[in-house]
């Protein structure tokens, strides 16, 4: 029987295990914080129940639009408010309730379930616990996802009231009166819409010109508008340097010299790899300059019979990737079938309002000449299921291939875009062509209609009949 030993439970680790022990592998997990890892605990479970939240109270804000009063008061948003409590209480009810099914799950497939810390032993294929009690593990296979940790910068140490990190929100008991987020990517732009639609007055102060600097540039345009018309403050071009607490405020020194006052902070300022103190380089696991795993496409370090999956290895910071690399590495390495990751097919939301989702090339990359494509946009406020719902602002871009028409991308921005990207998710995996996806059936009315007229619209130019670009 092959042992495995994984260090860390979330997606990558947990996932990877499943499929080890349905292989018949003697499958030893080591997680010191809770199965499901940060993606459970303190990350995705957690602030996309939040989000849910924010949800409801921005439908509700968009209801008086669509015909709906409360009794004598004309808007139905200012009939309720938020119990920041009774919402963070929820938050960890979930994530807890979802870390105990993943070790059920765990436990009931065989996996040996450890709660300590892992290191590996130098080059002898052992990893040495620390927990209760200290063990050495020989392993045959041994898989790393250990990570990441929220990056923290000198002057503006979170402190757990005041300056937090993400994993520290949850603690707070009532709505921030004004909520400054240092840092406009991802994470920042999420709890920045989520708070904001909660009632917070939001301040975002982004280092770019514009919020979500890695994500379709049309795309980040939409969702910035929406935060300012929302009443967002935005700071851009302005890196912040420091924070310090002064009585009951934040002040967030800026490198220009100003500075920006709040309630609470959020440092929402990236991650950096749990690579350091686990014997990695004494094993022979090469580290890249920013600390992260180095693995090639089947989830394999520099070191003979040692894998990585997740965050730790820098390559797509999403639990759906972590997840895959994990089951790839367990099935390349006992000999089952498997393909490589293929970034190209993958999948990914951001959970603003409105969400953006992607998948396949970018128009970044059309745009400087890596790809050779075509694309067409559709603006949702013509979608006659958008103007019943009251939806002004998204879009549906469709990329695919001239001549061929295959479709290579896509991008959605829409209220519920993590769930229309699918379709086109599924278009570029499968190879299909434009003409294939404008010839399957849609529910009339839908916002899925504007991906298939999308893809008709790409028809005649897609078949050598033009090279326009909408």
């Amino acid at each position: 029987m092959t042992n495995v030993v994984i260090i860390g439970g979330g997606p990558g680790g947990y996932e990877a295990a499943l499929v080890a022990a349905q292989l018949g592998g003697s499958v030893t997990l080591i997680e010191r914080r809770g199965l499901g890892g940060s993606a459970v605990l303190t990350d995705v479970v957690p602030s996309k129940t939040l989000i849910a939240t924010a949800e409801v109270m921005s439908t509700m804000r968009g209801a008086y639009e669509l015909g709906v009063r409360l009794g004598e008061r004309s808007d139905l948003a200012h009939a309720f408010h938020v119990d920041l409590a009774a919402v963070n209480d929820r938050v960890l009810r979930l994530a807890a309730a979802q870390s105990v099914d993943i070790d059920q799950r765990l436990r009931a497939e065989g996996v040996r379930l450890i709660d300590g810390t892992g290191r590996l032993d130098g080059t002898e294929h052992v990893v040495a616990v620390t927990g209760e009690g200290e063990e050495r593990l020989g392993a045959d296979i041994i898989l790393v996802a250990t990570g990441t940790t929220p990056r923290e910068l000198p002057q503006a140490r979170p402190d757990g009231e005041r300056i937090l990190n993400w994993t520290q929100l949850y603690n707070l008991r009532e709505l921030p009166q004004r909520l400054i987020v240092v840092g406009s990517g991802v994470t920042g732009a999420e709890f920045a819409s989520a708070y904001n639609a909660l009632g917070a007055d939001v301040v975002l102060v982004s280092s770019r010109h514009q919020v979500l600097p890695g994500e379709d540039d049309e795309a980040a345009r939409v969702v910035q508008h929406v935060f300012e018309r929302s009443g967002m403050t935005i700071v851009s071009k302005s890196r912040a340097e420091a924070a310090e607490v002064v009585g009951d405020e934040v002040v967030v020194k800026l490198a220009d010299g100003r500075s920006v006052t709040g309630s609470h902070v959020l440092m929402a300022v990236g991650s950096v790899p749990n690579t350091q103190g686990i014997g990695l380089a004494e094993a022979g696991v090469a580290l890249n300059d920013r600390g992260y795993v180095t693995v090639d496409r089947v989830s394999r370090t520099t070191a003979r019979g040692v894998y990585a999956a997740g965050d730790c290895t820098g390559v797509f910071a999403l639990a759906s990737v972590a997840a895959m690399q994990g089951r790839i590495a367990m099935w390349h390495s006992l000999g089952d079938a498997v393909g490589p990751l293929d970034l190209r097919t993958v999948c990914a939301n951001v959970f603003t309002a409105p969400e953006i989702a992607t998948v396949g090339v970018t128009q970044a990359e059309v745009d400087c000449g890596v790809v050779n494509a075509l694309a067409v946009m559709l603006p949702l406020h013509t979608n006659a299921r958008a103007k019943m719902r009251g939806i002004s602002d998204g879009f549906v871009k469709v990329f695919c291939l001239p001549t061929t028409g295959i479709v290579i991308g896509g991008v959605v921005v829409a209220p519920i875009a993590s769930e229309l990207i699918e379709s086109l998710s599924m278009a570029v995996r499968a190879k299909l062509t434009v003409d294939q996806l404008a010839q399957s059936f849609t529910v009339y009315p839908s916002l899925s209609g504007s991906i298939a007229e999308a893809a008709r619209r790409l028809h005649t130019h897609s078949a050598g009949q033009g090279s326009q670009v909408f």
